[in-house]
């Protein structure tokens, strides 16, 4: 369902496609609905992308694309930015440079990384946070999410390294079928070659060191050869480039990941979590 206060908020790429849409549906002679019906969208769907109370899919951009682009790429251009718009808006920032980057570290503590999350954890996750979103934002920012995914498989490839504390493997979101398909999913994803997935064991801390008490921590490194360290705090972030800050972050990251078990022992321990009857 589309939410009448996004028109208010909705980002400069969704209020501009909307805007370009509407002018090339009226230059065709076609009413909302005829256009949905197009594209294979309802008229009031169209009418909530036009107004912005609903930012268009990648699904109906490629649609518009179809019906209303002409082999211009206007609609197919639009996507990656629109899907910026639909970001929290403390990630917009480091979106990008995610996406650009060519080295990929992180540590996650509570929670499954949201680049490593099925949609149907992702979508049990976003429903259940607070403030209570409405379904049709929930929908918008899985979509969203799972986007991100397209890091794994981008050309010129990027090394990602993933560190997850094992309380976010025990802890149960959505229920127990969606957590078991969650970590069956982890451990597809660790095994790709450009991915190394590893735990950092609850008992990390017996022998007097724990390096993870700080929380999560994303290292980023660009094609640039920039280095940037990324934290996300309830709901605010800090995107840093101060070489002195991002080389603390790094050897605090080389101190967890000193702690975790292997890679091979890491998804041992997630398959055999996924098997437990929990």
């Amino acid at each position: 369902m589309a939410r009448s206060e996004n028109k208010e908020t909705a980002g400069t790429t969704t209020r501009y496609v909307a805007r370009i849409a509407r002018i090339l549906r009226k230059q065709k002679g076609l009413s909302q609905e005829e256009l949905g019906k197009e594209i294979g969208f309802t008229g009031s769907a169209v009418s909530a992308m036009e107004t912005g109370a609903q930012p268009a899919s990648d699904q109906m951009l490629e649609a518009l694309e179809r019906v209303l682009g002409d082999g211009l790429g206007l609609f197919d251009e639009a996507r990656e930015f629109v899907r910026l718009d639909k970001y929290p808006r403390q990630f917009k920032d480091f979106a990008p440079l995610e996406q650009r980057a060519v080295a990929l570290f992180v540590y996650e503590t509570h929670l499954i990384n949201g680049l490593l999350q099925t949609a149907e954890y992702a979508t049990a996750l976003i429903a259940s946070s607070f403030p209570p979103p409405t379904d049709g934002k929930v929908e918008e920012l899985v979509e969203a999410r799972m986007a991100r995914k397209a890091l794994f498989s981008r050309r010129p490839t990027a090394l990602v390294e993933m560190i997850v504390d094992e309380s976010a493997l025990r802890r149960e979101i959505g229920s127990r079928d969606i957590m078991r398909s969650q970590l069956s999913h982890l451990v597809e994803t660790g095994r790709l070659r450009n991915v190394t997935l590893q735990v950092l064991p609850l008992a990390a801390g017996l022998r007097g060191e724990y390096a993870g008490d700080r929380g999560s921590l994303t290292l980023v490194e660009t094609p640039e050869d920039d280095r940037w360290a990324y934290l996300e705090p309830q709901d605010e972030s800090l995107l840093i480039k101060d070489a002195t800050k991002v080389r603390t972050y790094a050897q605090r990251y080389a101190k967890i990941r000193a702690q975790a078990l292997g890679p091979d022992e890491s998804l041992a321990l997630i398959e055999r979590l996924a098997g437990e009857d929990r």
